[in-house]
Formats: structure tokens, sequence, C-alpha cells
């Protein structure tokens, strides 16, 4: 790391290594072979992540983890459908709000912000409502960093015969998802979060089959899938101008993830990362918004301390000083602020940034 450079506690943008950011510092033609077989390696393991090579399409597409959750639904999602979306926070509303602009019918599910949706929960809504075709599911609601059970609903979703929609943004790369094991039309997720390249490109891991039959779905030439898909398979090259330098920066990553050793390795120091952090919080006595038995080692979120000197701007500025940045809050009923577990960085980093706050507070005689 540049030493004057902070270190990112945030869910994405994250901090990356000097590996990545070097990648980013040449050149490459959209059209070139070169260039054609990055993308293609890059497409090959993702894929392999989450062993779909057999029955799932990596398509790539430009811009932010919401763009490619919008082209999804765009283009999986027919014009006759309905998505019952599951809700426990900003990206699940978000989410929503996409059906909407969309022109998609949807219903939306919302529990508490602690509380994760159950696969009882889908199934009394998926029998209370036969006009359901998708139900849209985020796995780690970054807003507070819940975890929800995936393999449950995923179970039964299938179960009912309807198509499963995963906004895996936070935990895909860190935590398992195994495409043999669970049943799914699109599962998205983006080069700056888990796999710790930078932002700037989403990809879509789609089911052949629902693919296949998804000409003329999307509203929006930039974000159809399908051609995306097609006119990729046919020329080995993106539709229209690619962030060659992200696609670049990703591959270096994928190289470096394979290095530390995988998925495994990923979701081991995310976990340490966690946990110390964790602990370092409560000796200063703050404590988590969410239970430890659904807190992903994504992002974790934290009350603020329950004194009138705390000011987050203030607070935000003294840790930023000390070569950390942090993440506010993003829940409407109670004060919170975020710290991210991810990016290039270790528990002895993780330990600096408990370090850090808990001197910002002092300094603010906030705790």
């Amino acid at each position: 790391m540049n030493p004057t450079a902070p270190i990112l506690l945030t869910p994405g943008p994250l901090t990356t290594s000097a590996r990545t950011r070097q990648a980013m510092l040449m050149d490459w033609g959209s059209w070139d072979r070169d260039f054609n077989q990055m993308t293609a390696s890059v497409r090959e393991q993702l894929l392999a992540i989450l062993h779909g090579q057999d029955s799932h399409y990596c398509v790539p597409l430009q811009g932010s983890g919401t763009f490619a959750v919008e082209a999804a639904i765009g283009t999986l999602v027919p014009r006759n459908g309905k998505v019952l979306v599951l809700v426990n926070g900003a990206y699940g509303q978000r989410l929503a709000k996409i059906c909407s602009v969309l022109g998609r019918a949807f219903s939306t599910f919302e529990t508490a912000e602690d509380q994760p949706t159950t696969g009882a929960d889908v199934d009394r809504l998926l029998r209370a409502d036969s006009a359901i075709t998708h139900v849209a599911l985020i796995h780690c609601e970054t807003s507070t960093g819940i975890l929800n059970p995936l393999q449950d609903i995923a179970q039964v979703v299938a179960q009912h015969g309807k198509r499963l929609i995963i906004d895996a943004m936070s935990s895909f790369g860190a935590l398992p998802i195994d495409a043999r094991e669970v049943p799914f039309d699109a599962l998205i997720a983006a080069s700056g979060k888990c796999l710790e390249g930078v932002p700037g490109m989403g990809f879509v891991f789609a089911s052949k089959q629902a693919l296949d039959q998804a000409e003329g779905n999307s509203p929006s030439l930039a974000m159809d899938l399908y051609d995306q898909h097609v006119y990729m398979a046919k020329t080995g090259q993106w539709r229209f101008t690619p962030p060659t330098h992200v696609v670049a920066a990703l591959h270096e990553a994928l190289q470096q993830y394979a290095e530390e050793g995988g998925l495994a390795a990923r979701q081991q120091r995310y976990q340490n990362n966690c946990q110390t952090l964790l602990e370092g919080m409560q000796q200063l006595g703050l404590h988590s918004f969410i239970a430890a038995d659904i807190q992903a080692p994504i992002i974790v979120t934290f009350h603020a301390p329950d004194s009138p000197h705390y000011d987050f701007k203030t607070f935000y500025e003294r840790v930023k000083a000390k070569g950390f940045i942090l993440y506010p809050g993003k829940l409407t009923q109670v004060e919170t602020f975020r710290v991210g577990c991810i990016g290039c960085v270790d528990g002895q980093g993780m330990q600096g940034a408990v370090d850090a706050i808990g001197q910002a507070l002092r300094e603010m005689n906030a705790l």
C-alpha cells in the first residue's frame, strides 16, 4: 500500500493490492485478441468459483453491481412475470424499485433489518400468490451485514417450481455458493467486492435454459444480457466499449485469489478479520447491530456511542486521519456506523482500525 493512502474498510470499493493496481497501467484494445482472451479467462474463472460451468453462463456487463441487477431483472423476468422481492435492508428496497422502473409486476415481503427472511416465509408467500414467477433475494444485505438463508430459500423456491434471482454482490467469492446444489436462474456479483478487483464491472451467472429463452425480454439495449451473451459467444468481444482496465485488474485479482487458496482461504481471512473487529469493538464498549449467528463476515454495523459528544462526521474524519476509511450507517431507526471486513487487509490491519476507532472516540470524549 501507498503509506499515505488510507485503508478502505468499506464493502467496495475496497483496498486492493499493489499487483491489482499495477495491472491497470497497461492499455488494451477492445477488439484485440489478447484482451478477448483475458475476458474469456475471467469468465471461466468466475464460473469455476461457482461450479457453474455446466449449468450457467457468465455474462459480464459494464457498470456497477446495480447495473447488473437491473440487467438481470430486465432480461430474465418476462414482461408478464411477477417478482417476490425479499426485503430487510436498503438493497432489497433498491431491487423492488428496479422492478417498478422496469414495469415488472412485483410484491415485497419485508422483515426488520436485523431479521432474516426464512424458507417458511417464502413457502407461505408462494402458496398465497400463484402469480409469482420469480423470487429475488439479497444474500448478504450490505446495509447491515445480515446473512439471509440462501440454501433454505432456494430449495423452497425450487419446490414451488419458481425461479430464483440472487443478489450476491457482497458474498460471491467469500461465502460458498455451489450452482450444483443451489438452483437459481441468476446470481449477480461485481468486480470490486470479495474478489478484490476494482469497481466498474458487474457479472450475472445466468441459467443456460433461462437465458436461452430470454430473447426480447429486456426493455434496454445496453443492459440486454441475452444480446450481450450471444454477441460475446459469437465474436469473443463485448458489444460496446468494455472497461478494459477493470477487466485487467480483475484478471490479476483472480490470480491472487487462486494463490491465496481460493474461496476457503478468502472466507477464512474475512472471518478472522470479522472476529478481530467484533472482539476489539466489544472491548471498547461498542456493540454490533446484527446477532452473531446471522452476521456475515463482510461488513459489520455498530451502534453509535451513546454520548452527546459523538458526531459521525467528526468521528469519520478523525479515523481517516489515522489511516482508515469507514462507512456511515444506512439504518433509519437507530444511529450506526459500518466497518468492512473485506479487501486486501488482514487481522493486523483490522486491529489497527480498532485502535484508531478507540483513539478517535477518546479524543472526542465519546467513550
